[in-house]
Order: C-alpha cells, then sequence, then structure tokens
C-alpha cells in the first residue's frame, strides 16, 4: 500500500515539474548589462550586475542613469511579451530596440512622483522583438533618500510574466491596501473607546483610558505610514514627506511602547515621565536626523539613529517580555509575541532594507501591526467581558440586596402596621374616654349636683340620667359607624331616642331619602355629628315643649342636607348655642337656624 502511494506521489511530482519547467524555461532573467550614470554633471559608464542599488553606488546623490540590458533571442515570439520590474525609480522611462514603450514621471522634475513603491508590469508587443540581438533601455531619475535604482528585470511571455507581477503586486501594494484599511478601523475603534471609556480610582475620579489613546496613535500612524506605499505623487515637497513618515515610523513605535507600558500596569509608576521623555526624545530624535540625511543627501544619519533606536525598542520589549513571563495573562502574552515579533522583523528589515546592498525586497515589518490589532481587539474583547462579568455579578448582588431590603422593609412595615393599630386602638379608647367624660360624666356630675341640692324634681334627675345613658349607647355606636355614612349615623340616633320621644309624649317624622357617603366626614368628624345632632334632639325633648319632631334628609344641588323641625315654642335665632356652632365649624358643614313660636328648624348643609 505504501509503495502505492509512493509511485501516485512521485508521478504527481514529475508531472509538475513537467509543467513548470518549460514556463520557467521561457521566462529570462536580465541582470547584466552597462549603466551610465550622471551625478553632478560628470558622466561615467560601467558594467552593470542587477541589482543596482542608486543610493549604495552613488552615495544617495541624485541624479540620472541609462540601464542597457541586451538579450538574445532566437526568433520573433508569436504572442506579446512583458516586462516585469520589482522595483525601479524614482520615475523612469523604458525603451526595447530603441522604441520608448513607456515613460512614469517627469525625468527633468526633481522630487517628484514616486514610482519605485511598487512592482512595475509593461507589455511588449511582439512586432518590437526580433530573432537575434535585442536591447532593453531603462533611464532613470534618482532622488535622495527614495531607495531609488533597478531591480532585476524579468522578460517573458505575457501570461508567466503578469502571474509573477501579480504576486509582487498583491504583496506590495494591494497589501498595503489592505494594512490600511485594518489599522485605520483599529486606530478609530481605539478612539472611539479613549473617549467614551473610563479609569475610576481609588479616590472615585474619573480620567481616560490611556492605553487606548496610545493605540489609537500608534495604528493611526502606521495607517499613514503605510499607505504612503500606495502615493506615487505625495502632496508634500519630498523632505516635507519624508520627515512625515519618519515621523509616522517612529511615532508608531513610541505610541506601541507607550501601549505596551499600559498594558504592563507601568503607567502607574512614578517615573513614567522618564518614558515620556525617553519617547519624546525618540521621535523628535529621529525628524532631526531624517532632515540631515536628506539636506545633505547622507542616509548614514537616518540609519544610525534607525539602528540605535532599534536597539533601545528591543531592550524595552525584552523587559516587557520578561514581565509577561512573571506575570502572565492573555493581554501581555500576546502583546509580548506581537513587540517581540515586530523586532524581530524590523531587525531583518534594518539588515535587508538599509544595511545590505540588496535592491527590490520590501519591508515585512509593515504586516506585524496586524497582531498588535488583533492583541488590542483581545484587550478589548477581555474588558468588556470582564465588565460584563462584574456587571452581571453586581447584578446579582444589587438584587440579593434588593430583596434584603424588601424583607427588612416588608418587616418594619408590619411592625409600623401593627404599631398603627395599636395607636389607633388607643386613640379609640381616649376618644370613648373623652367622649365618656365629656357627655356621660357631665351628666352624671349634674345628676350628683341635683342629688346633692335636694332641689331636683325625680323626673330631672331621671332626665338626665337617662341623658347620660343615651350619650354612653350612643358613643358606643359611633365605634362602628362608617366614614360618610350620615343615613347610617341618623339611623342609629332614631334606634337609640326614639323610646325617650314617645316617653316625652313628642310624634317623630321620619323624611330621610337615601344619601350618598360624604368625604368631608372621617371618623371624628362623624362623632361630632352625632354629638351635634344628639344636643339638637335634647333640647327639642327638655326645653321646647314641642309635640312634634320632623327629621328630614336629602340632597339637594349635590349637596346633602339635614333639617330638624319642632313645632315647640321656639327661642332667639341670633344667640344660637355655642356648642353647635363649634361642632359644626369643626365638621366643615353650614350650621343655619331659623326660630319661632311653633316652628324651629335647625339646618345642616355639607359641600
Amino acid at each position: 500500500m505504501m509503495g502505492r502511494w509512493g509511485r501516485a506521489a512521485a508521478l504527481w511530482l514529475l508531472w509538475w515539474f513537467a509543467a513548470a519547467v518549460p514556463a520557467a524555461a521561457q521566462l529570462l532573467s536580465l541582470d547584466t548589462g552597462t549603466v551610465t550614470s550622471t551625478v553632478a554633471g560628470q558622466t561615467r559608464t560601467a558594467p552593470l550586475v542587477l541589482p543596482y542599488h542608486w543610493d549604495r553606488e552613488q552615495a544617495a546623490q541624485p541624479g540620472t542613469a541609462r540601464f542597457d540590458l541586451p538579450f538574445r533571442l532566437p526568433g520573433r515570439p508569436d504572442v506579446p511579451w512583458g516586462v516585469y520590474i520589482p522595483r525601479v525609480g524614482s520615475v523612469f522611462e523604458l525603451r526595447v530596440n530603441g522604441e520608448l514603450l513607456r515613460v512614469h514621471g517627469d525625468m527633468a522634475q526633481p522630487n517628484g512622483a514616486d514610482y519605485a513603491k511598487s512592482p512595475r508590469y509593461l507589455i511588449v508587443p511582439a512586432q518590437l522583438l526580433h530573432a537575434g540581438e535585442n536591447l532593453i533601455e531603462i533611464r532613470i531619475r534618482a532622488d535622495t533618500g527614495r531607495r531609488a535604482g533597478l531591480s532585476r528585470v524579468t522578460l517573458g511571455p505575457s501570461d508567466e510574466v503578469l502571474r509573477l507581477y501579480s504576486r509582487s503586486y498583491a504583496a506590495r501594494f494591494t497589501g498595503s491596501v489592505l494594512l490600511v484599511g485594518f489599522s485605520a478601523v483599529v486606530a478609530a475603534i481605539a478612539f472611539a473607546l479613549w473617549l467614551t471609556q473610563f479609569d475610576v480610582n481609588a479616590a472615585g475620579g474619573r480620567r481616560r483610558e490611556g492605553l487606548y489613546l496610545w493605540a489609537a496613535l500608534a495604528e493611526f500612524c502606521w495607517a499613514l505610514r503605510v499607505a504612503d506605499g500606495a502615493i506615487v505623487s505625495p502632496p508634500l515637497p519630498w523632505i516635507a514627506w519624508g520627515m512625515l513618515m519618519t515621523a509616522c515610523y517612529s511615532g508608531w513605535a513610541a505610541s506601541a511602547m507607550l501601549f505596551c507600558h499600559h498594558v504592563a500596569g507601568w503607567h502607574r509608576s512614578r517615573h513614567v515621565r522618564w518614558m515620556y521623555a525617553a519617547m519624546a526624545t525618540m521621535f523628535v530624535g529621529s525628524i532631526a536626523c531624517c532632515w540631515v540625511s536628506l539636506t545633505q543627501a547622507d542616509p548614514r544619519w537616518l540609519t544610525g539613529w534607525l539602528a540605535m533606536e532599534l536597539v533601545g525598542v528591543g531592550l524595552y520589549i525584552a523587559c516587557f517580555a520578561v514581565a509577561a513571563v512573571r506575570r502572565p495573562n492573555l493581554s501581555r502574552v500576546l502583546v509580548a509575541l506581537a513587540a517581540v515579533l515586530t523586532v524581530v522583523v524590523a531587525l531583518r528589515d534594518l539588515l535587508v532594507i538599509r544595511l545590505s546592498d540588496n535592491y527590490g525586497d520590501t519591508t515585512w515589518v509593515r504586516y506585524t501591526s496586524v497582531f498588535f490589532g488583533i492583541a488590542l481587539l483581545a484587550i478589548v474583547i477581555r474588558r468588556f467581558r470582564h465588565a460584563s462579568t462584574q456587571a452581571h455579578e453586581l447584578l446579582g448582588t444589587l438584587a440579593a440586596r434588593v430583596a434584603d431590603r424588601e424583607a427588612e422593609l416588608a418587616v418594619t412595615y408590619a411592625r409600623l402596621a401593627e404599631v398603627g393599630r395599636e395607636q389607633a386602638r388607643t386613640h379609640e379608647r381616649e376618644r370613648i374616654l373623652r367622649d365618656m367624660h365629656d357627655g356621660v360624666g357631665s351628666h352624671i356630675s349634674a345628676a350628683i349636683h341635683q342629688l346633692q341640692s335636694g332641689q331636683a324634681s325625680r323626673t330631672a334627675l331621671l332626665r338626665t340620667l337617662r341623658d347620660s345613658l343615651d350619650q354612653l349607647k350612643l358613643s358606643i355606636d359611633s365605634i362602628h359607624l362608617p366614614a360618610g355614612d350620615v343615613g347610617a349615623l341618623l339611623a342609629a340616633l332614631r334606634y337609640r331616642l326614639a323610646p325617650r320621644l314617645r316617653a316625652s309624649e313628642i310624634n317623630l317624622e321620619w323624611a330621610v331619602e337615601e344619601l350618598p357617603s360624604v368625604a368631608q366626614l372621617d371618623a371624628p368628624a362623624m362623632r361630632q355629628l352625632q354629638f351635634l345632632l344628639f344636643e339638637v334632639i335634647s333640647n327639642v325633648m327638655q326645653h321646647a315643649s314641642a309635640s312634634l319632631l320632623r327629621i328630614e334628609a336629602q340632597v339637594l344641588g349635590g349637596r346633602v342636607r339635614l333639617r330638624a323641625i319642632d313645632n315647640g315654642v321656639g327661642f332667639d335665632a341670633t344667640l344660637p348655642p355655642r356648642a353647635l356652632q363649634q361642632r359644626a365649624l369643626a365638621i366643615g358643614a353650614r350650621l343655619a337656624i331659623e326660630s319661632r313660636p311653633g316652628r324651629t328648624v335647625v339646618e345642616l348643609q355639607f359641600a
């Protein structure tokens, strides 16, 4: 079985090589020829072996060059060919066998466009090529500090060359655009979090989370720095633009380190001001060295500063990684991994791009920003999950506290209700005692006084004692009277006083309609009304010498009206009994009295 699988794998590899070798064999790699360069007015011609790094060969001085790349063909191709150049510029023009094929930029305008940032692909019509010797001529104009030059040139059938170009274009241009979008989104998210999220200290003060601010600045700087790879014609003069790109690079490094500082929790240290000073020095120093390098055409200043900067960043990241190992958590470990990987890749870029003679390669460090973005998003998710867990725990604790508080309040309310009921009973007892003292007690005292004087008749003494007994019964009845029920009150009076009226030979006429409840008559007011009516009826029995008493109760105009009418001797209505006036005022009723011999009317009207 294993032998069969091995033979199948071998056949597949042979087929793949058979398909790949002919295609590769058709591609020509042009890397030798001659170069004619003009720098500071001096022109010289020399043999050429590509790649040609202008800053290395010409000490970063501006100038122009012509590259002659001869090649031989066995015959004229039947299909269009293509030219793939990984890197060429700053600006260039290309000729095939003397025919101008493409011009990118103005050869006479220094420090203008820069076409060396992305790979180039040109279609060569088949009629421009012929059997035997052919020549590709490439002219460039090189600007200081823009990594001008020419990489190896690949020539062949357009389909095959386009495939190589597409891979390189996707890695350098399309990848840069995607990275810019990713960094911009992460920067916007981090900045929004910085605006909305606050850190509450022990004293209760609120301040914004610096971690999100430095993450936003780092991603913004990096988005602008990577976007340079897609900008052929910068909106600023070259020196200003070059300084801005260096500022973005150092700003990204400084902000990323301060981001790490917050992740590690070191920003709370009183020595954090030294960290800010170091980052400011790194930022300003890189801009100054870039200015010197571009104005003096000496890239060693910027290269040396970036090397020192990389050493400092590497030492800091090493300390951060050690701290992450000693006190690990998800945030520190992710950021430490991203930082270590970034330092390693940045070291590779420094060696390949700035220190070696290699030309055509692109930086790798641009892609490591993705790991910082992922680490930031992981930190945000972790913090929100932690906050959500705390919120759920807080809600659970709060619910338990609320339940406990509700139970305590229920117990307290029950106690207060019991106290209220006890107070009501106490007040009711006090009222009964007070009523007995004011009513029954006064009548008994009057009876005692009558007995002691020896002048009262038996009839007067009996009347006083009966009034006392009726007062006691009415006081007991008032305990059960519903508030506002005037009809029930009148019925109780009739029940208690009708026997005495008959004994006094007074006829009772009862004209009481069904009455609504009177809202203003609560329990105390009902007792006041009871005593008021009792006093009116007692006066009729004792002083009026009447033979008829009519009790009326009706509703007129939405108001309840009570009337007691007798046919007695009457009295002076201009001097009504004070007790009646006081009780009527206490219950909010209007009292009206009219009296003449044969007709006395006492009227009460409620709102």
